[in-house]
Order: structure tokens, then sequence, then C-alpha cells
């Protein structure tokens, strides 16, 4: 009877119902979310003494690190420090074991990375990885430093932060459990916590005007990758019939003029982790709400003779791949998060639904459909979803690529001038390196009655950047014991170059040092002296400038 009872209260948590079962935790420091910068928090939190709860919605630990972002995002390697660089050193040392090599000999890897060697002897870092090793490593940090993780623990949203004094004093989930602290720490995709406190913060792209940027806002006309239909395709069920209604997957609202803001947000996807080697595939499934006709428009970019479907199929260690979206129709699901950040928990849960029916429907078309060209068909026959990957979860990613939610508007606004150099950045802790990055927003018909995407940006800085501190902490005025290491402070085209998963674990790491310090001077983050904060994130070797 217990054991149904216990089974019972689990599935009805999972499902965002509170049991009603109350209970309280304290720490110095509250770290929400399960990403790989609650991690990096985590441990910096512990090397300063510091008792720290992760409060995790997840139970897989890691985030898009462990969820199939194997190909990491590097841009320039020499200035991720810190925890980062041990977690990919850590890879390192998994990858120069034999048994690490299940289904490919080491030598036939190829060593591919994104701009850099996969495995960097010289440095003693790899950067190209398994899923399923990437999460062994965050729990080789758990497990190291005795940290304490509550999985599947979801903030009460609605009145689950209490306040006093402009501090949060408590935070509790729906399950009833509350936990307090003298610091804490936003480390979801989302920003459910900060938003939850009441700090400022943005969705969606803010148009040019209001940081004087050149690459925020609408892009209309804006081709720096490959992800725009090249050719003229109706975007009409009857070619270059309006009456005959739009094709699926197309918005009937056109664009607001370039440069003006929105409340759209770059498209969202599944970096999947497919492998070549038939003893561990699982084939394609025919999803049970398949519908061929939604995947008309890549049919027409085949037809007009596009030919780069395997271009984002990166390899990773043994057969894999992380394959990323690539083209004008392919695996973001364009148009359909825009309600994500602020959707309910049921809500987010629905759109997670649709975007993996969206990309495993996708999956069967390129592999069955006869509209797809036969060469691409056969090579599609080589793949499947790794069998050794996401084993809990139907071989799926148990993380989707939010790759950009809600935005805090805190102390300092990191924007465009800052990433691309054109002014000086205060009080660095951390730096990033990475393009202007955005994907596609929006597709819509021209007036011409074509189809066409709109969002994709891509401009590469002239150098690594410092971001800082500033980014990390609220307005003074709105809380004075919250960091946020993801949902960072900074513009929409900022956060392009800045979301990626090694500057997140930088960032966690340095939040959690500033926290730690904040703590032992019983001052507000805001108040914090940055030279002391300088000084320890050298010792932690963090890169902070150039």
């Amino acid at each position: 009877m217990k054991l149904v009872s216990g089974l019972i209260a689990i599935f009805f948590s999972t499902f965002f119902v509170s049991t009603g079962f109350s209970q309280t935790y304290q720490a110095d420091i509250i770290i929400y979310g399960g990403t790989s910068a609650a991690i990096t928090a985590a441990v910096q939190a512990k090397k300063m003494g510091k008792s720290v709860l992760v409060v995790s919605p997840d139970k897989h630990l890691g985030g898009l690190s462990a969820g199939g972002l194997g190909f990491t995002d590097t841009g320039n390697k020499a200035v991720i420090g810190g925890l980062a660089r041990e977690f990919y050193h850590r890879l390192y040392l998994h990858y120069q074991q034999d048994s690490a090599w299940k289904w490919q000999k080491r030598e036939e890897y190829g060593n591919k990375g994104q701009g850099t060697p996969a495995i960097d002897g010289e440095n003693r870092t790899m950067w190209i990885f398994e899923p399923h090793a990437a999460e062994r490593v965050f729990e080789d940090f758990v497990k190291e430093n005795q940290l304490e993780i509550h999985r599947n623990e979801w903030l009460n949203r609605e009145s689950g932060v209490k306040m006093e004094n402009g501090k949060i004093a408590s935070i509790q989930m729906v399950s009833g459990k509350t936990y307090s602290g003298k610091v804490f720490i936003d480390a979801t995709y989302e920003g459910d916590l900060m938003a939850a406190a009441g700090v400022s913060y943005h969705v969606g792209r803010e148009a040019n005007s209001v940081y004087g940027e050149s690459w925020n806002g609408v892009q209309v006309g804006t081709y720096q990758h490959r992800h725009y239909f090249m050719d003229s395709v109706s975007a009409y069920k009857i070619p270059g019939d309006p009456a005959s209604g739009l094709l699926p997957e197309i918005s009937p609202n056109p664009p607001s003029k370039n440069g003006e803001g929105d409340k759209l947000l770059q498209a969202y996807n599944f970096r999947m982790a497919l492998s070549r080697n038939p003893a561990n595939q699982v084939p394609f499934a025919k999803p049970s709400n398949y519908d061929p006709a939604r995947y008309e428009l890549l049919a027409r970019v085949y037809a007009a003779g596009w030919t780069e479907t395997f271009d984002k199929y990166d390899p990773i260690p043994n057969l894999k791949t992380d394959t990323n979206n690539h083209g004008p129709f392919s695996t973001d699901y364009i148009g359909k998060n825009y309600e994500y950040p602020e959707a309910t928990y049921a809500r987010r849960r629905e759109i997670i639904k649709q975007h993996e029916d969206y990309q495993k429907g996708l999956l069967y078309f390129l592999s069955n459909d006869p509209q797809v060209p036969e060469d691409v068909r056969k090579e599609m026959s080589h793949y499947g979803l790794a069998k050794d990957e996401f084993t809990d979860n139907g071989n799926w990613p148990h993380q989707i690529y939010v790759r950009e939610a809600r935005r805090m508007i805190g102390a300092y606004v990191m924007t465009e001038h800052d990433v691309l150099g054109a002014k000086a950045v205060p009080q660095p802790v951390g730096m990033g390196s990475y393009s202007l990055d955005s994907h596609n927003t929006q597709r819509f018909v021209t007036p011409g009655g074509f189809v066409q995407n709109e969002g994709d940006i891509g401009v590469h800085p002239k150098q690594p950047y410092s971001i800082s501190y500033g980014t990390l902490i609220p307005k003074k005025e709105e809380c004075t014991n919250l960091l946020v290491p993801i949902c960072v402070s900074s513009s929409h085209t900022a956060f392009g170059s800045i979301r990626m998963e090694p500057v997140f674990m930088i960032l966690g790491q340095s939040a959690a040092a500033a926290a730690s310090l904040s703590i032992d001077g019983k001052i507000a983050v805001q108040e914090l002296d940055y030279q002391k904060l300088r000084k320890v994130l050298l010792e932690e070797k963090q890169v902070l400038e150039n």
C-alpha cells in the first residue's frame, strides 16, 4: 500500500500537482535549475565553504550540454576557463579510455570540431562528445562534491516566492517543499525564479532604437546563413493561387518593418543524437499524428534543387551525430514557441510535445516520402536514433533547445556594442566569443506570394569580449540576493552570442563566487567589491579579458 501511494505521489508531482506534503530546507545558497550553469555554480559554492542545495525541475543534469548538444559551440576556446574547461578536460580523459569507443575505433573518428579539433591533445580537452558521457561528468561533479540535488521539483510560479525587505526569503515548489537561503541563483533556461521574484525582464526582440543597435529587431532580407529560401517557392497549396490557402508551417502575419521590436522568439528544436551503427539504432517510427502535407514546403525545396540535407549531421564519437537545424525547412519549428517563456508548465509540455512530433514526423518524411530525392532517402536509411542515448525517454533528448526565453533587465545590459568591441565592458566575470547568432523567428509570405524566413543572423566579433558582473544581478531596488547566469541582462542580439553552453558554465561559476562573497560580507549582491570577486575568479582560472 505504501508503494502504491508513493507511486501516485510521484505521478502527480511529475504533472505539477501539489501533493499537499510540505517540508522546509535551508542552505546558504539555493540554486534553482539543473543546467550546466547550475552544477558549476554548486561546485563553486562548495569550494568556497558554503552549504548549497540544487533544486532542479529536471531529472537529468546538464541541460543542453547533456541533452544532445555535443558538437560544442566553442568560439575561441582560449577564453573558456575555470570549471567549464574542467568539464571539457574530463571528457578528454573519458575518451582517452579504450572502453569509451564501443561503436567506433578512436582512429576512425576524424577529430572534426566546430572551428577546432574535437580532441585537443595539447590542451587535454575534448570539445565534441556523446550526451551520456557529458551527463556522467556532471554526475561525477555531484558525487565528488557531495552536492545535494532535489530533482523533479518545480517552482510554484504564482505564489511560491516569498520576498522580505527586497530579498528572496524562500521559494516553494508545487510539491509543497520550501527552500530558504541567504542568496538564490536562477540557473534555468526560462528565468522562472527571476520572473516570479518580480525582477524586470524582456521577451522577444527589442527595436534597434532601444540600445542603438543594428542587428536587433526585425531583419527581413538579412541572409547570413543558408537558412532561407534561396529560390522562389510558392507559399500556397496550389502554387500561385492565394485562394487555395497557405501551406502548413507558414504564418499568415506579415513581418513588421526592419529594425522594429516584437515579441517573437528564435526557433527551438531538439539536438538529436543519431547513430550510423545498425547495432546501436532505433528506427525512425511513424508518429501517430503524422501528416506528410505539413512537410510539403520541404518537398518544394528539394524540387528547386536544394542538396544540403546532411550538412549539420555533425559527427560525435561512436558513429553518432549531433543533428541540428540546417536550411530553409529543417528541425527548427519556426514560430511555434512564442508562448513558451510565459506559459504554464502544462502548456510548455504541450509545446515541447508539438516540437517532438514535428521533428519525428520530419525524420519519417525524409526517410520514406517519395517526394524526397532517392539519394537522401538512401542516406537516411543509414541512420536511426542512438539506442544507448536517452534510454529512459524513448531515445529522444530530454531537453528541448530553449535558445532564448526571458532576459533580465538588470544592473548592466550587454548589447551588440559590448560584444562587437565598440565599448569597454566593466567588471568582467567571464568571456564570450561566438558570433551574434539568432535562428529564424518567423516564416511569412512575401508580397509576390512566395515563402521566406526571417530572423537568422550571424555576425562575428573581431575578438573575444568580456561579460560584465552587472549582467548577472538585478537592479538593487528589485532584489538584492539573486544572481542569474543564464537569462542574463542583455539585448536579444547580444544574447545571441552569450547563449552558449561553455559561457553558461563560466557564468554559473562566477555567480556562485559572487554569492559566496556577498554572504561573507553580509551585503547585497549589488554592493560586492568587484576586486574581491576578481581575485577569486582569477584564482579559479577564469578568463576575464583579452
